[in-house]
């Protein structure tokens, strides 16, 4: 495992970092604890030291699930979790106050909560769910970010930004309080390299890379014939004509990579890893096999140059959240 700095906060983090929406369960049907906290021991064995979560996902079991695995192995693992909306509304609206979303007051108690379920005393990066540029100039969300460092709750803060949208988070960025964002980057997803990873660079703000498979889109799984559980989100994600469009793009993405080492998820993930600006990928990795397939990525290193020239041509905007 290959480790990288997480911008201006210092932590030296693992190039793959372990996504835990899905061992919350909920929307992702399957999830059984007994296999995913031997995906998260496997994963701390094999040199991942950074873990992603959410009061949110499973309405805190993914927290108690990581904050188990982290206590059990006793090494150091920088542990991020988020704040999620208060109007429980993804992504976050235009119009829509910050006194709805995230209040200081409300901020406070759910990283209080977040603490709770994880049973750790700090909290490495916490991080609001979502965003709007409206709330830049709010006292709400500095205020907060302000005392839960000073009370020792947290040690840095940052925010996940909207989906498809990077460029909402570039003058929140110059304000110069937020330590890493969260942003959906990919093979179909280009955009954050125009302008959002440049000032990260400028700024020294981290960046971890999220959804880098497309939500399974990019692991080569998906065919017009997929079938998803009753129940889990990825019927609607997957809707429609989508599986048969992604199939078309993915067998296209197959052809400009015959002889590239790796699996089409390992590659998508060296992908992310290529780009200097990345701090961590947060892959999904709810199983052991899953979890030895993304830390090859970090093995097998950044793609060629003439690898990611041909990638280019295979950014794909569009919004399957709609």
């Amino acid at each position: 495992m290959r480790y990288r700095v997480l911008g201006r906060t210092g932590f030296l983090v693992s190039e793959i970092g372990y996504g835990a929406w899905g061992i919350g369960g909920s929307m992702w049907i399957g999830a059984r604890d007994e296999e995913s906290l031997a995906a998260l021991r496997r994963a701390f064995e094999l040199g991942v030291n950074f873990v992603d979560t959410a009061l949110a996902y499973g309405d805190g079991h993914s927290e108690e699930l990581v904050g188990r695995a982290v206590r059990e192995h006793g090494g150091r693992i920088y542990v991020a979790t988020k704040v999620p909306p208060k109007n429980y509304l993804w992504p976050a609206r235009p119009g829509i106050g910050i006194e709805q979303v995230f209040p200081y007051d409300y901020i406070i108690r759910s990283t209080e909560q977040s603490l709770r379920n994880l049973k750790l005393e700090t909290i490495d990066l916490q991080q609001l769910h979502v965003w709007n540029p409206e709330w830049i100039d709010r006292d709400d969300w500095r205020r907060a970010a302000d005392d839960l460092k000073l009370s020792g709750k947290i040690r840095a803060f940052g925010i996940s930004i909207n989906d498809h949208e990077p460029d909402s988070a570039l003058e929140v960025l110059k304000t110069g309080l937020i330590d890493a964002v969260q942003v959906i980057y990919n093979i179909f997803d280009q955009s954050p390299e125009e302008h959002l990873f440049p000032l990260c660079l400028a700024l020294n703000v981290g960046v971890l890379a999220r959804v880098p498979l497309d939500e399974g889109g990019l692991t080569g799984a998906i065919t017009p014939e997929t079938k998803f559980p009753r129940g889990d989100w990825r019927e609607r994600y997957f809707r429609g004509d989508r599986k048969r469009q992604v199939a078309e793009r993915v067998a296209a993405l197959r052809r400009d990579l015959e002889g590239v080492e790796g699996t089409l998820a390992e590659i998508a993930l060296r992908f992310c890893l290529s780009h200097t600006a990345v701090s961590s990928v947060i892959p999904g990795m709810r199983r052991r096999e899953t979890v030895e397939s993304s830390c090859r990525a970090s093995q097998l290193g950044p793609l060629a140059p003439d690898v990611l020239d041909k990638l280019k041509r295979h950014a794909w905007r569009r919004n399957f959240y709609d």
